[in-house]
């Protein structure tokens, strides 16, 4: 294993020290926590989010004004504790109630959900979203249902705007439930993830194997194959797409095209290139385009692609101006 650290158990605390001193005219840390919050927040419903360490920028790089206004990190790939998110929630309470966006994994949901009920004994209201747009498959491993991966963040932004000109907590979770319906991701691994305390990779693949619709924690895929060229890639994952949404000439979408670790950006616009025509071919309108390192595995090789079915005020929230140190 070969990774820049000191300690393999002290990575997270020696990550969040770093990140605060790096970005401390706009984010602090909640005292005793792992808790990242918005250094001035403006009176409104305030947004949380969090998981598992090891999938940076992932959630604290999205803390800001018109995104999140705290993030809470775990250990490596581990839910945060229910009592780390609970002093988050009360970090950022400005009176009008607190949005949790929660990736749908086991531990992630009883401990936000923890958390919410420890808030609202203490009188907050609490609001949860929760994300499964990964389509490659369904009760994998750390989750019922489908797992939720890279579009979290396309709804943090979606939302992030909507709380800051002035929505409600009930406004945001329909909103948040209905970006979620229209929301699918899939993706491709290359190489696997090595977590620091482990100090071996998750899963391994021959130099000349490529595996479709791995999770962002090493969780299995869909299936094996050798190697093949970008635009047969993004052929199998647009098609999986297709077949989710069904989509017809018109239709109007956002992608992201975002990178699991080691990735080149090259790579990744070659293979967006490549995506983009398969769209257009199909009379897709595509209205609102990302690419990069966003939702990440540690050092995994590879990448995801996620598309969002959206409506006009959408696109104008996700291309509404932020303060956040990743968007």
């Amino acid at each position: 294993m070969k990774k820049i650290i000191n300690q393999a158990q002290n990575v997270v605390p020696e990550m969040v020290q770093g990140f605060v001193r790096a970005h401390q005219e706009n984010i602090q840390q909640v005292p005793d926590t792992f808790v990242l919050k918005q250094k001035e927040i403006q009176k409104q419903v305030a947004l949380i989010s969090g998981g598992g360490s090891g999938h940076e920028p992932a959630h604290a790089g999205f803390v800001g004004s018109g995104m999140l206004q705290a993030a809470v990190c775990g250990q490596v790939f581990t839910s945060p504790t229910p009592d780390q998110i609970f002093e988050g929630i009360k970090a950022i309470d400005q009176g009008q109630g607190v949005v949790m966006v929660v990736k749908n994994y086991s531990g992630d949901i009883m401990n936000f959900d923890m958390a919410k009920d420890l808030a609202e004994m203490e009188g907050i209201k609490v609001g949860t979203v929760v994300v499964d747009d990964d389509i490659a498959v369904e009760d994998s491993t750390y989750t019922q249902g489908k797992r939720g991966v890279a579009g979290t963040i396309l709804v943090h932004k979606i939302l992030g705007a909507a709380a800051r000109n002035g929505a409600s907590v009930e406004e945001l979770v329909t909103l948040g439930e209905k970006v979620v319906e229209n929301l699918k991701t899939i993706g491709v691994a290359l190489t696997g993830a090595t977590v620091p305390e482990v100090g071996k990779p998750g899963f391994v693949l021959a130099d000349d194997e490529i595996e479709f619709g791995v999770g962002i924690h090493g969780e299995p895929g869909y299936k094996r194959e050798k190697i093949k060229p970008s635009k047969e890639m993004a052929q199998e994952l647009i098609s999986k797409l297709k077949t989710a949404f069904g989509w017809k000439a018109g239709d109007r979408f956002a992608i992201l095209v975002n990178g699991l670790g080691s990735t080149p950006l090259m790579e990744q616009y070659i293979f967006y290139a490549d995506a983009m025509r398969l769209l257009e071919t199909d009379g897709v309108e595509v209205a609102f385009s990302k690419v990069g390192n966003y939702m990440t595995s540690l050092e995994m090789a590879g990448l995801s692609v996620t598309l969002l079915k959206v409506e006009d005020e959408w696109i104008e929230a996700l291309k509404e101006e932020v303060d956040t140190v990743a968007w």
